[in-house]
């Protein structure tokens, strides 16, 4: 069984409370490289007309600086759903990842579509419920239930860490 680490739109127009889980999702990303799991990264670009954030070849659009790159597997999407990048959903196929780990920027739109799509697809989903962020965080404990509901499991970083630690 094959792993990921899928980081979703941690980009310069994620909402600026993603600052807030910045240094949880580079430790899980240091986590996932010492564990040999692949690291993801999943841009949005927003096609919209009157688009205002996302928008193709922009600062914005680019991943964030202060993320750690730790590999090249960067893929962009146009919509919520990160598996509606063919190349993302290519991947997981070729690679036999069957379980991902999941962190990220709008909790409430491109993380619950993509948590929502796996899950769909009968992939094991743990949303790390300290690295994901919104533009409204009143609604993250909202998205942690519904993610429940949808059949993720939830952890947090240092569960992570400590069962990782149980197991080696």
């Amino acid at each position: 069984m094959s792993k990921a680490l899928v980081i979703v739109d941690i980009q310069n127009d994620t909402p600026k409370n993603y600052k807030e889980v910045i240094d949880t999702i580079n430790k899980a990303i240091d986590w996932a490289v010492n564990n040999e799991i692949h690291v993801v990264y999943i841009r949005h670009e927003n096609l919209s007309a009157g688009a205002r954030n996302f928008k193709p070849d922009t600062v914005g659009a680019e991943l964030a600086s202060d993320l750690k790159i730790a590999s090249k597997n960067v893929f962009t999407k146009n919509k919520g759903n990160a598996l509606t990048s063919e190349e993302f959903a290519d991947f997981i196929s070729e690679n036999k990842i069957s379980e991902l780990y999941i962190v990220g920027g709008d909790a409430t739109i491109c993380v619950k579509s993509t948590c929502f799509n796996l899950r769909k697809a009968n992939h094991e989903v743990t949303v790390l419920s300290d690295g994901i962020t919104s533009w409204s965080k009143k609604k993250i404990p909202e998205m942690i239930e519904y993610y429940e509901s949808k059949g993720c499991k939830i952890i947090s970083l240092n569960e992570l860490l400590s069962q990782d630690k149980g197991t080696t």
